[in-house]
């Protein structure tokens, strides 16, 4: 393991190369991965492919710098200002990370101002704002006789990971560092190898902003290996990861092995209910965003489209007419709506469900293919794709596809469209949309998801905890309560009788014996 110098990226061959951040130092290795445009297929950079000796050293500088106390013991007002100037930093290189983020991830541009940027802005300032006003020690309650000081304190945990996928990789990993940073705990971060630059940016950031060194890594490496060999490792005592369903199970599996305190946001399959009093031209938009939204990547997409039976072809027509007025193509012109998907794999899966749907009986009423022509001859594209007659068993309607796909269900009674919507294993988002407000509600109210959006879709608030019901995960995101995640809590008692006499003791050891 050599270790090099100040930036996270140097110059190689012409395109940057990034290093891992362990310890303070920039961290190469002997293999490398390719970060590859999804939309042109060039080499947007190289990245050092970790091991599980590089994540070793990571969760040993983590721990180190944990003992240590230095950030542990910081003031919360001083670890919030550290959050104010990498704020102030990340403000200042915004134009800048908008196009890694559309280079990197595919976002279209003015997406990527939003995703890559705008987003963790807001988060970071919630973070730091929470940090100034959060209640670290409170007074226990007051029971009975008051013989009994009580004090209720909250306290970091101690290494902290937080595994960070591909598709909205530095929202997303600031939702894991950063809150647990605020609450003075020690981090590794796995990034994936796809999408690997963000968070060694934010290293930089977190660095130039006064963050002891070891109490931020960074490190890459595969899923199966490394991302494993961490979450396993005896002396990582939080676990936060986002991703698949399937690879949830096993995080959660393999963290009872030391039961570590686990925060999972897992996949999705959002049921978007149009009641019949919706706004058709906001609902028509609204279904379109909340399913093409970064090219349908994002697991709490409205992938289920629900629609009552009297309404259902007006509606479909005029969801097809709007889609056909969106542009589809390159991610860096400011014109476009959608990018592509992350790469082959992800393309060829696709395409693989909605072949799926058409031999279970679903009509393809757009889309169903990758597009061609001048400006399609490279990259990983699928055409926004909408299917109707789909029943709520089809594969198409009940699995995560991660993708541009929308399947259309009828129903006949809100009553049946709540049983549709909450007949599924995911739990993670769902969307009413009507003039009645309260009629919305009551729809709201009777649906099993963590977020639900009335006339709106993707509303993901800093104020709002994010999570899911059922296999859509456990624990929650954002919010108020968002540090809770990152601390344990520790009662304190101190006794006031100031005699032996008024204490418990005689229900084991009796009446003291009397002295001379």
């Amino acid at each position: 393991m050599s270790t090099v110098t100040e930036k996270a990226a140097v110059e190689r061959q012409g395109v940057p190369h990034y290093r891992m951040f362990i310890g303070g130092e920039w961290v190469d290795s002997d293999e490398q991965y390719e970060v590859i445009n999804p939309a042109t297929e060039e080499l947007v950079a190289t990245a050092a492919k970790g091991t599980t000796a590089h994540a070793d050293a990571a969760v040993a500088a983590a721990k180190r710098s944990f003992e240590e106390g230095v950030w542990r013991n910081t003031p919360p007002v001083e670890r919030a200002a550290v959050l104010d100037r990498v704020l102030a930093t990340l403000a200042s290189r915004m134009d800048e990370l908008a196009e890694l983020g559309s280079r990197e991830c595919g976002f279209p541009l003015r997406l990527s101002q939003a995703i890559s940027v705008g987003f963790p802005l807001m988060h970071i300032q919630h973070f730091a704002d929470l940090t100034r006003a959060y209640e670290w020690e409170r007074p226990g309650p007051v029971t009975g006789q008051v013989l009994n000081a009580q004090l209720v304190r909250r306290e970091p945990i101690g290494v902290c990971l937080g595994i960070v996928p591909w598709n909205f990789p530095l929202v997303l990993g600031a939702w894991k560092a950063i809150p647990a940073l605020a609450a003075g705990n020690s981090v590794v971060i796995k990034v994936d190898e796809k999408t690997p630059t963000a968070q060694l940016e934010l290293a930089t950031m977190l660095r130039e902003a006064g963050l002891p060194d070891g109490v931020y890594n960074v490190v890459t490496g595969d899923g199966e290996t490394v991302g494993a060999h961490l979450v396993a490792h005896p002396d990582v005592r939080k676990v936060s990861f986002t991703g698949s369903t399937e690879v949830g199970r096993e995080v959660m599996r393999t963290a009872a092995e030391t039961i570590k305190k686990v925060t999972l946001e897992l996949g999705g399959k959002g049921p978007n209910i149009v009641l019949d009093d919706a706004d058709l031209d906001a609902a028509v938009d609204g279904s379109l965003y909340a399913f093409l939204l970064h090219a349908g990547q994002a697991c709490e997409s409205g992938t289920r489209l629900l629609l009552p039976t009297a309404l259902h072809d007006e509606f479909v027509e005029r969801l097809i007419a709007r889609l056909k007025t969106l542009k589809i193509g390159n991610p860096l012109d400011a014109g476009t709506d959608i990018g592509p998907v992350m790469n082959a794999v992800q393309r060829d899966r696709i395409l693989g469900y909605i072949e799926r749907g058409k031999k279970e009986g679903a009509t393809l009423a757009h889309g169903g293919t990758s597009p061609s022509g001048p400006g399609f001859e490279k990259g990983f594209w699928v055409e926004p794709t909408v299917f109707t007659d789909v029943t709520n068993d089809m594969c198409i309607a009940r699995e995560e596809i991660f993708g541009p796909v929308l399947s259309v269900l009828r129903y006949d009674s809100v009553d049946e469209a709540i049983k549709i919507a909450n007949d599924t294993e995911y739990g993670l988002s769902a969307g009413v949309w009507s003039q009645d407000v309260q009629r919305a509600l009551d729809v709201a109210r009777r649906l099993q998801a963590g977020s639900i959006w009335i006339n709106d879709w993707h509303n993901i608030s800093q104020h709002m905890p994010f999570g899911g019901y059922k296999q859509s995960g456990n624990g929650r995101e954002l919010g108020p309560d968002a540090l809770d995640e990152f601390t344990e809590e520790k009662a304190i008692t101190i006794d006031l009788t100031g005699h032996v006499s008024r204490r418990a003791y005689g229900l084991v050891i009796g009446t003291p014996p009397a002295t001379a």
